[in-house]
């Protein structure tokens, strides 16, 4: 596995399937900045104009870059994924492990810090044990912590200060990671 954190202001994304974990989904890549977003299903949501139809045709994914499937019979998944990778489009189906191009990390946001944790797919349930932990170890304060350590960083490299070594020091004057 390769960790690598998406821009969904670069990159157009969508999600397409049935049931709570469609909604759940959707509202998760909401949250981590997707503006954009499109929704493909065929079940009533609140969800705006983002709402596409299923099933998904070619064409339907022009321009998307990455797709998470949820709520959908294997077989359905399975052709769905097929047709987006024939579109080069980054496919995910939740639970399905062998249809995946990407797993989606479980995840901890304390603004602009983000925290994950990944098995590969391979347990979901422990990966949402250790952002348990995580979420308690870094509570909602830290939002503010890396604002005040962002606006530090600029004035640092104005000065031609050592950045890790200046990051450590207020670290340390703090006690934030102690």
């Amino acid at each position: 596995m390769i960790a690598v954190a998406l821009d969904p202001a670069a990159m157009p994304i969508a999600v397409a399937g049935r049931g709570l974990g469609l909604l759940r989904r959707f509202r998760a890549l909401k949250a981590g900045g997707a503006g954009n977003l499109l929704l493909f299903t065929d079940e009533p949501v609140d969800a705006g104009e983002a709402v596409r139809p299923l099933p998904i045709r070619r064409g339907d994914l022009a321009g998307i870059r990455a797709l998470w499937i949820t709520g959908l019979p294997d077989a359905e998944a399975a052709d769905l994924a097929a047709l987006a990778r024939s579109e080069r489009v980054l496919v995910n189906v939740e639970d399905r492990p062998a249809l995946c191009d990407f797993h989606s990390v479980a995840e901890v946001r304390r603004g602009d810090l983000l925290l994950t944790v990944s098995t590969g797919g391979a347990s979901p349930g422990l990966a949402a044990r250790i952002r348990a932990r995580l979420a308690g170890e870094f509570g909602p304060e830290w939002a503010d912590r890396l604002a005040q350590l962002r606006g530090q960083r600029a004035v640092w490299r104005c000065d031609g200060r050592d950045l890790a070594a200046e990051t450590d020091a207020l670290l340390q004057a703090n006690g934030w990671l102690a």
